[in-house]
């Protein structure tokens, strides 16, 4: 059996920029497509609301899944590349009235 191995933290912030939750990432072995999916749909609920996430100690290996799925991640305050960070973008989103709750 692997031996668990921390992938990233993950620290969702709200609209005032205060953080609101703290989570490890974290598993047996390294990190698969699946992680960087769960990310970017936490990163998409965060910014419908009006937030972010923020991600920190982000292993090589998931760095690296990141890059292969586009998305781009912030590095001690400064996004790579000069890109936005993960979660957060700039625009309106629309919401209707039959659109579920978030």
């Amino acid at each position: 059996m692997a031996a668990v191995q921390l992938w990233c933290r993950v620290t969702i912030v709200g609209p005032d920029g205060s953080e609101l939750a703290h989570y490890s990432l974290e598993g047996p072995g390294a990190p698969d497509l699946g992680v960087v999916d769960d990310v970017a749909r936490l990163a998409l609920l965060a910014g419908r609301l009006g937030g972010g996430v923020v991600l920190a100690e982000v292993s090589p290996t998931l760095r690296a899944l990141f890059g292969v799925a586009g998305l781009h991640v912030e590095v001690e305050g400064q996004a790579e590349l000069g890109k936005e960070p993960l979660g957060v973008q700039e625009g309106q989103e629309e919401h209707h009235s039959g659109d579920l709750p978030l």
